[in-house]
């Protein structure tokens, strides 16, 4: 419901057709002559797999979707790119299936032979022994997923040879994936056969050249077999462990470490704290440990550098601390520190992140009058902040600013600004930036195919996810774990739990390690389908994996109990998140806005209101967006007043769905002044009416009993361009019908089938309602058999509706009759029902 409320208004006619008088009652009928005949009901479920509503005819508002999504070709295509430019990891198949370091990331190379080697390497290894001379030439004839075989059947030979020898001339050569993949192999077998073999030299070593080549994951996986208590190495090498922790999240291991490293009296480097510093900003909850790190730095007397000035403030805006950044920013200068530009940068970031894009002009301008030049990023961090507020247009138009200053916008600053639009439902806006940022000479990378294919697969676009792919191809872009993940998220954004399993497996299989980003996919995922045991599933392999959970980890939970409003085990998350140090962020507020307004829980989201109002929680534009729109949901008019009004005195923009929500429930409340007034500032603020504003205008006259108006809209919404939807037709049906006009009734709906738009249960409710309003039983009676002929069976609204027709007119022997012969046309209605329905019959007779 969020994405359709109303939007821009449009120009109202001058004046209204002239309603000509009723016409005496005459015999109507849906001729099956000229109208399409009713789609089958049964198919209708099968297509869309969703139970048809019927208390609305709002909730009929989607047409029945294909039978089955082409996931299938989609992912074919991905598979092909991938195996196309296979990501830069060794994976399990190219090792022996006993190995216990399952998939560590290592870079692939095209398997050269040693007789193409000879002449480059034979002078490298003259220091070499005829027998290490003879290994290199083996290994560097094998392919790479042949090597642990060979490994094995050499195996006493490689724990006799000169290691160290071996992976320093495999180095030399540029082929460091062998090397890792021997030390690999000796780390699991040496210490069965032979524990000399791996000493300090070697460890460093090896520890130097997988930090140089970004093997983080590698680094990890390997430690987590030797016992680094055994060794004794360089500050330099631990802290390389230390940063290798650090990028694929296991922050405790690397606590633990450090703690090893000052136990063993290492002298602690500048760049170990710096690192240290970066765990604890994004394990979260340590902003204490961060604090006393720092004091430790200052006790040991180390300078801050800049690294270590942005690294504190990163990590306050991942907290929301948007507070302490500025305090420790300001204390900074107080001390007579000079930020740069990385540090102005990560405060910008802070405001951004939070939405506060006043504070973040404030940085700009400081910058600009302490003469320290804004470069890309900061310019990308201010784009962030004007979309996170609402800005969308004002974020873009730094485009031509940055442009304008010299400073070319990069694809960060594309990404940003198509993201944004992305979100906000402007997909083809966003690709036209897309074609924009190409034109311009910029070159898209794998964050910004990421972005388009998220958003594609949000509206089902599929075809077009195809082509991104095929583009991503084109300019040599390999697809990466965030693009499986985008994958991951769009299944569970449809429900289909089987494609999750589905796309999980093949993202394995093309070499990707879930990190913890995955898993917090997937359990957005599986909450979406649904499928609280698998989310849960997910949640306890995250933790078995090594991975620490963190605030993403609990607004997934916490989403997974939003979509069914199960507020009470939400608020039992929300609590153990707070117990355990997390500081609830804007998106923690917001599912709670929308856990509570989907379970109908009207206090639940007054006490948050009352906390945004009372300043304990920050307005973002997001959380006031939020608000509106969970008291929409529970029709608050008051609630949403408030919360407009709290928006506008912070200066965010609305956008279109907010105006919506807005319309729609003055409309409701017979506000029809304040419904315009909604319409006036929707043109106001530059935007257009789309299909959602339209619909709630035709509701609006239709409630107020202008049947004619209504019509009007729906016809200057086709003038328009625009496309009418089943329920468009469906509202002006309802107001021809509630002012008993039958033959305008029949005529709309004439229109709408021309159209190929297929009527539903509602609208056959609702041409039941209009006939027994006027006693028009006959007319009632053939569409019931019309509906049952066309496997479109009615509901107990439909039953209800005739019966109190006629109970209404004070024919009760009809009513009884009618209950009476209803299993004569309709089988399938079961004997209560009927008993029920008879009950009601002669409560009425009684009164």
């Amino acid at each position: 419901m969020e994405g359709s409320l109303y939007p821009n208004r449009p120009i109202l006619p001058v004046q209204s057709t002239k309603p000509t008088p009723l016409p005496p009652i005459q015999r109507l009928k849906l001729n099956p002559t000229t109208t399409s005949p009713l789609p089958p009901l049964k198919r209708q479920l099968l297509q869309s797999q969703k139970p048809p509503t019927s208390s609305s005819s709002s909730s009929s508002s989607s047409s029945s979707s294909s039978s089955s999504f082409p996931l299938d070709s989609l992912l074919q295509h991905l598979l092909h790119v991938s195996y196309s430019n296979p990501p830069t990891t060794i994976t399990e198949s190219s090792r022996n299936s006993n190995t216990h370091l399952s998939s560590l990331p290592i870079s692939l190379e095209n398997d050269d032979t040693a007789s193409q080697l000879e002449s480059d390497t034979d002078r490298s290894l003259d220091f070499l022994s005829l027998k290490c001379k003879l290994m290199i030439h083996s290994i560097l004839g094998r392919p790479l997923s042949h090597l642990t075989e060979f490994f094995d059947s050499v195996k006493f030979e490689l724990l006799q040879a000169d290691l160290m020898s071996l992976l320093k001339v495999l180095d030399v050569l540029g082929k460091w994936d062998r090397a890792i993949l021997l030390f690999e192999w000796v780390v699991l077998n040496i210490h069965v056969e032979n524990d000399k073999q791996l000493d300090n030299q070697v460890i460093e070593f090896m520890v130097k050249l997988l930090g140089r080549e970004s093997q983080h994951l590698a680094t990890s996986k390997l430690f987590d077999v030797i016992p680094f208590e055994d060794y004794s190495l360089d500050v330099r090498a631990w802290t390389t462990v230390l940063h290798a922790y650090s990028r694929i999240g296991k922050y405790d291991k690397a606590i633990a470490l450090f703690e090893y490293v000052k136990e063993k009296g290492l002298s602690v480097t500048l760049v170990t704290y710096n690192v240290m510093l970066g765990v604890y900003g994004k394990k979260g909850r340590s902003w204490n440990n961060i604090l006393l790190l720092l004091d430790e730095m200052t006790s040991n007397g180390l300078q801050f550098d800049e690294f270590t000035c942005s690294t504190v403030i990163a990590a306050c805006g991942r907290e929301g601390l948007s507070a302490e950044a500025k305090e420790f920013f300001d204390g900074l200068k107080r001390k007579g520190y000079v930020p740069g530009t990385v540090t102005y940068n990560s405060l910008l970031q802070v405001f951004g992140k939070a939405g506060i894009y006043s504070e973040a002009l404030s940085v700009l301008k400081e910058m600009e009058e302490n003469n320290c030049p804004p470069d890309s990023v900061t310019y990308n961090e201010l784009v962030a902040a004007y979309v996170r507020a609402g800005f969308l247009q004002e974020g873009a138009a730094l485009i031509g600013t940055m442009s304008h200053k010299g400073v070319m916008p990069n694809a960060i600053t594309y990404t940003t600004v198509i993201d944004a639009y992305g979100k906000a439902g402007k997909v083809d806006k966003a690709l036209s930036f897309f074609k924009q940022m190409k034109q311009a000479g910029c070159v898209p990378n794998v964050c910004t195919y990421n972005a388009i294919l998220g958003m594609l697969g949000k509206k089902s676009r599929v075809e077009e996810m195809m082509d991104m792919i095929s583009d991503m191809k084109l300019n040599g872009c390999a697809p990466n774990r965030i693009t499986w993940n985008t994958m991951l998220a769009m299944c569970g954004n449809r429900g289909m739990q089987k494609y999750v399993n589905h796309v999980f497996h093949e993202m394995k299989s093309c070499g990707f390690e879930p990190d913890r980003d995955t898993f917090n996919t997937l359990i957005r995922a599986y909450g979406r389908c649904d499928s609280d045991f698998n989310a849960a599933k997910m949640y306890d392999e995250m933790i078995q994996a090594g991975f620490t959970p963190c605030i993403t980890t609990y607004n997934a939970l916490l989403n997974a109990l939003a979509r069914r409003g199960d507020w009470r085990a939400a608020e039992s998350v929300f609590s153990d998140m707070k117990k355990k140090g997390f500081k609830p962020s804007e998106t923690t507020y917001s599912l709670m806005l929308h856990c509570y307004s989907k379970g109908g829980n009207v206090r639940g989201v007054e006490r948050i209101a009352k906390e945004i109002y009372d300043g304990h929680i920050f307005p973002s534009w997001m959380l006031l967006r939020t608000l509106i729109l969970a008291n929409f949901k529970c029709r608050s008019l008051m609630g949403m007043e408030r919360a407009f009004q709290e928006l506008q005195k912070n200066g965010y923009r609305p956008d279109l769905v907010i105006f919506n929500s807005m319309l729609s429930i003055f409309a409701r409340n017979k506000l029809y002044d304040r419904a315009h007034e909604m319409l006036h500032l929707i043109r106001e603020n530059g935007l257009q009416p789309d299909l959602v504003t339209y619909n709630s205008l035709m509701d609006m006259y239709a409630r107020a009993g202008e049947c004619w108006k209504a019509e009007e809209i729906l016809n200057r919404l086709q003038n328009n361009g625009g496309k009418p939807d089943l329920v468009s037709y469906n509202t002006v049906i309802k107001a021809f019908c509630r002012q008993g006009r039958m033959e305008e009734a029949i005529r709309i709906f004439s229109q709408m089938t021309e159209r190929g738009i297929r009527p539903c249960i509602v609208t056959y409710n609702t041409f039941i309602a209009g006939f027994a309003a006027r006693g028009m039983f006959s007319e009632v009676n053939e569409l019931i058999s019309y509906m049952i002929q066309h496997e479109c069976r009615p509901n107990e609204l439909t039953y209800k509706t005739i019966v109190d027709g006629y109970c209404k007119a004070k024919r009760y022997q009809d009513a009884m009759d009618f209950v009476l012969n209803i299993r004569e046309k309709d089988t399938s209605f079961d004997e209560e029902s009927l008993q029920r329905f008879a009950s009601r019959v002669r409560g009425n007779m009684d009164s």
